[in-house]
């Protein structure tokens, strides 16, 4: 797959293409539907399938200060589309000219003149433009003067249920990671490299690492939670490997047993003594166990910590 930044990169000679846009902030399952009905009709077509999205968000830029919570980060969506077999990942940078442009001048400027598109694949929610005056109607009212198709998809799932980013978010910040991986498709993943913590949970017999996320991450209500752990960058031990997932109870809080203050991500990995420090990892959220709840003394947290590593363990032995 190829991965561009901004449309500079776009090659001399570029042809006929299939584009499906949209900010694809977790690739969920209604993004799923999306790239399936773009790859389809590009393989109908012959011609390449485009995935345009945009960074940063463009709420930041058009209302700053309001970022909404980031259910993957740019990197992980290119991967996830790449999977799902879109054959251009294309980044537009999102800035206030972006942000001030017309729908018509968008439409002609990036989907005509740069992308020469055939065929462009919408959410049918989907709008575009100044103050967001386009729509799917006024999308395919400027196909048919600039000469490119337009398909709308609805983004309904199972129970009449919107699968939209908006939705993952809510269900996420309550902590019902659960719900959240059926509207993804997958466990939620927050990634971040280990960083020094306060070295509690080694002296409670349950070393953890202190996991600091990017700026905007959506990170789990507070709790208890069964995770997966992976290393994702290319430093690895002899007692943990890069790309391998390893079973892992993850609290994330403030610790209030011992009035903790600052929110933390901390996950103890079942089996597995390494030094983690400075790795980039992953956290896949796969079940809540319990809420956060300051214990009376010490041996009654570390009897908490005990039943949630045996619960982890029945919990992703299942998945196994």
């Amino acid at each position: 797959m190829l991965r561009w930044r901004g449309l500079d990169d776009v090659p001399a000679g570029w042809g006929r293409c299939v584009v499906t846009i949209g900010v694809f902030d977790g690739i969920h399952r209604g993004h799923a539907q999306l790239v399936t009905a773009a790859t389809r009709a590009a393989a109908e077509r012959g011609v390449p399938s485009v995935l345009m999205t945009f960074d940063p968000h463009p709420s930041e830029v058009v209302r700053p200060g309001s970022h909404p919570p980031q259910l993957s980060t740019l990197r992980r969506r290119a991967d996830l589309a790449e999977e799902m077999g879109i054959d251009v990942f294309c980044v537009i940078p999102f800035t206030a000219t972006v942000a001030g442009q017309s729908p018509e001048d968008f439409a002609h400027e990036m989907l005509v003149e740069a992308l020469h598109a055939a065929e462009v694949v919408v959410g049918d929610n989907f709008t575009f433009g100044h103050k967001a005056v386009g729509d799917v109607p006024k999308l395919r009212e400027l196909g048919n003067r600039f000469g490119f198709e337009v398909t709308g998809v609805s983004l309904f799932g199972e129970h009449a249920v919107t699968y939209s980013s908006t939705y993952i978010r809510s269900c996420i910040a309550a902590g019902d990671v659960e719900l959240a991986a059926e509207a993804l498709g997958r466990p939620h993943r927050v990634e971040g490299v280990v960083v020094h913590g306060e070295r509690r949970g080694r002296d409670l017999g349950f070393p953890t690492a202190n996991i600091a996320p990017p700026e905007h991450a959506a990170i789990p209500g507070d709790g208890v939670y069964a995770a997966w752990f992976t290393v994702l960058g290319d430093k690895e031990t002899d007692d943990i490997r890069v790309g391998e997932r390893y079973a892992a109870s993850v609290s994330v809080g403030t610790n209030p047993t011992f009035s903790g203050r600052n929110r933390t991500v901390e996950a103890y990995v079942l089996d597995v003594n390494a030094d983690l420090y400075g790795m980039h990892v992953a956290v896949d959220f796969v079940s809540r166990l319990r809420g956060m709840a300051a214990y009376d003394g010490v041996d009654a947290l570390i009897e908490a910590i005990s039943d949630d590593v045996e619960r982890t363990r029945t919990i992703l032995s299942a998945e196994e």
